[in-house]
């Protein structure tokens, strides 16, 4: 059964400004550890596929703290909410601290699933995530 949705539209010159104003302050305030090391493999493709990346799962977070029916509010973190990929490349959607105990909390002690896709068309970045509970 699904139990959140969420979608978020995010503007690629908007996001490439503020790393250009903020730069490193604002990917540690957004990205957890491990998405970081995967957004250093696009900056070495290039300025562009950096920008978009980022925007991509910017919009990701977004569209699941709209899921969660949070927002970031509720202890809700970015970091918190961490977009990684499979080797093939599908994106995939992990939470922890207060975003799991809540995830927890919606799901009524049922297993969910997070799904979650991106995708971009310059200057647009586009993210949706469903919350599924699983028999």
């Amino acid at each position: 059964m699904i139990i959140g949705i969420g979608n978020d539209l995010a503007n690629i010159e908007r996001i490439k400004a503020a790393i250009g104003k903020f730069g490193q302050h604002f990917i540690n305030k957004i990205f957890s550890e491990e998405e970081k090391a995967e957004l250093e493999k696009r900056r070495k493709i290039s300025d562009y596929e950096f920008a978009c990346s980022v925007a991509r799962r910017f919009a990701a977070k977004e569209a699941c703290s709209k899921a969660l029916g949070t927002g970031f509010r509720q202890g809700i973190f970015w970091p918190d909410l961490i977009i990684t990929h499979t080797p093939a490349g599908k994106p995939e959607l992990r939470l922890r601290g207060n975003a799991a105990e809540h995830l927890k909390k919606l799901g009524a002690g049922q297993n969910c699933h997070l799904h979650v896709t991106m995708t971009d068309d310059f200057p647009w970045a586009q993210a949706f995530v469903i919350i599924e509970t699983l028999p």
